[in-house]
């Protein structure tokens, strides 16, 4: 019997876990989850005969040393930040493991001796990054056999709310980290490439700055683009690519609204706010304004914004009831993101039987025995719930899977990596088909960089 040890069972391991217990006796597995509370696991688990739920706390040597030696493969679900401490214990006791999460200097670093043991260290295989991955890699490697040549590569990723759950006038809910959210594009301008040109969107002008989509039945979308797009080029093998742009989807008119956000200060996480626990929303907002005793807050934030009172972004912004003076913030000396995020939690919490949606799109523009061509790929999942989720589900299951393989030995190549060899992707997107997640595609007019997709 092989053991695998989870460690971590926050939001989006419900469907890793079920997953792993439905296929532990085929496969013979038995799957412990450690986390600081055994509450929610063990609610998964359900007194299954092949799972456990324990008591585990990262930061206890001992303890975390002591479970990870008993396991054969260790998933870790943690923050980014601390797979770095289980991957040592891994390579201590020749582990492997698998985590969804974007590899870091520190774990690159471990490259050479995780090769040496002949171990995998598979990261970045959840959904994005993951399922992105895999299936960008699959259509990249189809062109490049026939003999085409990568012209355009522009990938979008959203977690959304489903329709019959859309019930606020942002056509959001958080479906994920809500602090990802609104830390969302900081951290240094946006970068890519169009038509052999850089281009570079500082944070304050990135909401602006969107590209429309339309996938499927599910209509129009907007997207941002993400931070950085260009260091993908060399790793999808498309260096000399003119154009490559990566972006997160939201709903048209998403990002002009939360632009309001961005320039009034609200999504900064750099400095506390004096006697925060004691503000109510109004004074919160009031904070980003000028002094005018004379003047509402909501006459000087239109005012100071430009705001009609009859502009939809003002219906948006009184939805959230943040100019309320008796709802207080109640968190001690809290950055504004984190004043914000509270606000924001109150309206954009999933309900539980709210259903969310994940939304992804490849455009694939190539030139084939002297014609111009372009594939468009796309992917809509939908949840269940509000705990069995369609971003649990896009994030988990390939995490799931890819521990089988490695396993069963059918993914062998060490090293610490991310699936973008056809030893990886290949048996993974023909299992994630099996659990309806499959992604359809098509030939459309090729048309290059189009101008007129861009707002701003």
């Amino acid at each position: 019997m092989k053991n695998i040890l989870i460690i971590g069972a926050g939001k989006s391991s419900s469907s890793l876990i079920i997953y792993l217990l439905e296929n532990s006796i085929k496969e013979d597995l038995f799957i412990t989850i450690g986390d600081i509370s055994i509450e929610n696991s063990s609610k998964i688990i359900n007194n299954h005969s092949r799972g456990k739920a324990i008591i585990m706390d990262i930061f206890n040597e001992n303890n975390r040393k002591k479970e990870i030696e008993k396991a054969d493969l260790v998933i870790s679900m943690l923050p980014a930040s601390l797979h770095i401490q289980a991957a040592k214990d891994c390579l201590e006791f020749k582990k492997h493991l698998v985590t969804a999460s974007y590899i870091s200097d520190e774990m690159k670093s471990l490259d050479e001796v995780v090769k040496k043991n002949g171990l995998i260290f598979m990261n970045e295989i959840g959904l994005d990054p993951g399922i992105d991955h895999m299936s960008a890699m699959k259509v990249i490697d189809n062109i490049k056999n026939k003999g085409g040549k990568m012209l355009l590569f522009e990938s979008f990723c959203g977690g959304l709310v489903a329709p019959e759950s859309d019930t606020n006038l942002w056509n959001y809910k958080f479906t994920w980290n809500p602090r990802n959210v609104v830390l969302a594009g900081q951290g240094g301008a946006a970068m890519f490439i169009q038509e052999g040109t850089y281009k570079y969107i500082p944070y304050h002008k990135l909401f602006r700055r969107t590209e429309f989509l339309s996938i499927n039945e599910y209509g129009k979308f907007e997207a941002y683009a993400n931070r950085d797009s260009l260091k993908y080029r060399s790793v999808y093998g498309l260096d000399d690519i003119p154009t490559m742009y990566r972006g997160t989807i939201r709903r048209v008119g998403f990002s002009r609204a939360w632009n309001i956000f961005v320039q009034l200060g609200m999504t900064d996480d750099s400095y506390t706010i004096e006697n925060s626990e004691h503000m109510s929303y109004r004074d919160f907002v009031n904070l980003f304004l000028a002094y005018s005793p004379s003047d509402s807050v909501e006459l000087k934030l239109r005012s100071y914004l430009k705001i009609d009172q009859d502009d939809l972004i003002w219906e948006k912004l009184v939805e959230l009831d943040i100019f309320n003076p008796n709802k207080k913030i109640g968190l001690k000396n809290a950055t504004p993101a984190q004043m914000l995020q509270k606000i924001l939690e109150n309206s954009w919490t999933l309900q539980e039987n709210d259903k969310d949606m994940i939304v992804m799109q490849h455009l694939f523009g190539f030139e084939l025995n002297g014609k111009k061509q372009q594939i468009e790929s796309s992917l809509v999942v939908l949840g269940e719930n509000q705990s069995f989720t369609a971003m649990a589900k896009t994030v988990g299951l390939p995490v799931a899977i890819a521990a089988i393989k490695i396993l069963k030995k059918e993914i062998t190549t060490p090293g610490v990596q991310i699936p973008i060899s056809r030893e990886v992707y290949e048996p993974i997107l023909k299992e994630l088909e099996k659990c309806d997640i499959k992604f359809i595609e098509k030939e459309v007019p090729y048309l290059g960089y189009n101008p007129n997709n861009v707002i701003g």
